[in-house]
């Protein structure tokens, strides 16, 4: 069921300097929700993905496939 790759998106949220919590509200997920989504127990929706493009500037198409479609 793990799609996300979780190393990547880490990555991305490291240097963003944006904190898991502050994404999470912005998903409309609760902090437990962010993380099985993370960690590959839960998977994001595409209006989680397009939330996080936006909030980690994700324009490239394959370093987001990468990361939501690994």
């Amino acid at each position: 069921m793990k799609m996300t790759n979780e190393k990547l998106l880490e990555d991305k949220i490291a240097k963003s300097g944006k904190k898991k919590g502050y994404l999470a509200a912005k998903c409309g997920l609760s902090r437990q929700g962010f993380k099985n989504c993370l960690k590959g127990d839960a998977m994001f929706k595409t209006s989680h993905i397009k939330i996080l493009c936006e909030e980690l500037n994700i324009v490239d198409l394959e370093e987001k496939e990468a990361i939501f479609f690994a």
